[in-house]
């Protein structure tokens, strides 16, 4: 039998994350969406554009004109090896660059849709680094496991649904850590939240990975997904679902 707990919801999960998206254009936040944004631009064009000319170049160097019907296979392949490839890899250096700035965009949604008198709470940056880090280790460790099961006959045709259920898992990881960081909660105590949350985990996270393949969307969802994690944690705090406390931990140093 699932789970469906108030504070292990999927509708619940994916409400918040709705209202994220619709408080990207709050004022009080434009200024704490800058920064991401822009290393989500520079990092994503960057890698489009080296992509294509290195494509490019090795089209024209090993493709002879006789082949250039392969062009409409090579490209289409090129796009989609794009999308995968920028979602595991440039996300999550976009994250580990965009990291602070996501830790102060969940500080000041925490003190909109709390106590507005509150002050602003940030982790220091070299706390939200090792955290970040600690994250990567952990699913870089799984990611090799299972990107070895697609090499394996029979079993490589379950691989896609466990890469899927990874992603949402990995996603729900990162975005969530920054709100339950600024409660105290240490990477270890974020993997128990998020265990007892699953479905939740896996919904908000597995939508947050959809549009993180997508292109233009992919360059806001990640602030939308810091905003709603964020929401998230609040209201199972106020409702008293969850054994953490309602208001931040502690305040930056």
């Amino acid at each position: 039998m699932l789970n469906i707990q108030p504070g292990n919801n999927p509708l619940f999960a994916l409400s918040c994350l709705l209202q994220g998206a619709k408080l990207l254009n709050h004022p009080q936040l434009r200024k704490y969406l800058l920064i991401p944004l822009f290393i989500n631009i520079v990092l994503y064009s960057g890698a489009f554009v080296l992509g294509y000319h290195s494509v490019s170049a090795l089209i024209h160097e090993f493709i002879p004109d006789w082949l250039s019907w392969l062009n409409w296979i090579l490209w289409p392949l090129f796009f989609i090896s794009f999308l995968v490839v920028g979602f595991f890899t440039f996300t999550l250096l976009a994250n580990l660059i965009a990291a602070p700035y996501y830790s102060a965009l969940s500080a000041k949604v925490l003190q909109l849709i709390g106590e507005p008198e509150a002050p602003i709470v940030e982790q220091a940056w070299d706390t939200v680094f090792v955290g970040e880090l600690k994250r990567l280790g952990y699913l870089a460790a799984r990611m090799v496991p299972l990107l070895v099961l697609f090499m394996i006959p029979v079993v490589n045709l379950l691989a896609p649904l466990l890469w899927a259920l990874f992603a949402g898992w990995g996603v729900a990881m990162e975005y969530m850590a920054y709100p339950l960081e600024s409660r105290g909660m240490a990477f270890p105590a974020q993997k128990q939240f998020l265990r007892r949350s699953i479905w939740s985990a896996l919904s908000f996270g597995g939508v947050t990975s959809l549009g993180l393949t997508l292109p233009v969307v992919n360059l806001f969802i990640g602030q939308a997904a810091v905003i709603g994690a964020t929401i998230y944690v609040q209201r199972l705090a106020e409702a008293g679902l969850s054994d953490f406390p309602v208001g931040p931990a502690r305040m930056k140093d």
